[in-house]
């Protein structure tokens, strides 16, 4: 893919998949913009992720992220998603329309190894679900909107990002 190629490439994964660290470089690399959406969820709300979930609720959080989501008119970007964002249909359709949609994936043990604040990180998740429920029950929605899955388990971050880059080209 080159970087006169206007569409976005639309990042989705699991908290702690890497999405933001590994977007930031990808964007570089192809000459794109880089956005994340949960830090214009905070400005927009003017608050931490974490207090919207605490205060207003998960359904609210996911609601003002649907809202986010579907108000966003970009092009020639890397957009790293929050993991929650595939609970939304319609936002996920929204950003496929001019978009390729890749799926960050890490397994399980790596994904515990790496999330060790699940409850202040502004993770959008039930109470009483465990991070096992939620990984198991998002991954099934990431690999359904997701139009590559890159598995970053065992790679460092040049090496992931070289190969979504290569993914994006084929």
């Amino acid at each position: 893919m080159n970087s006169k190629n206007k569409g976005n490439i639309v990042l989705v994964g699991m908290p702690g998949a890497g999405k933001s660290t590994l977007g930031v470089l990808l964007a570089k690399t192809l000459g794109k913009n880089f956005i994340d959406t949960d830090l214009i969820i905070q400005h927009r709300e003017n608050r931490l992720l974490q207090d919207i979930i605490d205060n207003d609720g998960v359904d609210e959080f996911l609601r003002i992220e649907e809202e986010v989501l579907c108000s966003l008119r970009l092009e020639n970007s890397v957009i790293a998603t929050g993991g929650s964002a595939v609970y939304s249909d319609k936002a996920m359709n929204y950003l496929k329309k001019d978009a390729k949609v890749v799926y960050i994936s890490v397994d399980f043990d790596e994904l515990k190894r790496r999330l060790t604040n699940i409850t202040t990180r502004g993770i959008a998740v039930k109470r009483g679900t465990t991070l096992e429920d939620m990984f198991n029950e998002r991954r099934v929605l990431y690999e359904k909107y997701c139009d590559v899955k890159i598995d970053c388990t065992k790679e460092d971050i040049e090496k992931s990002v070289e190969k979504i880059a290569n993914s994006l080209s084929e």
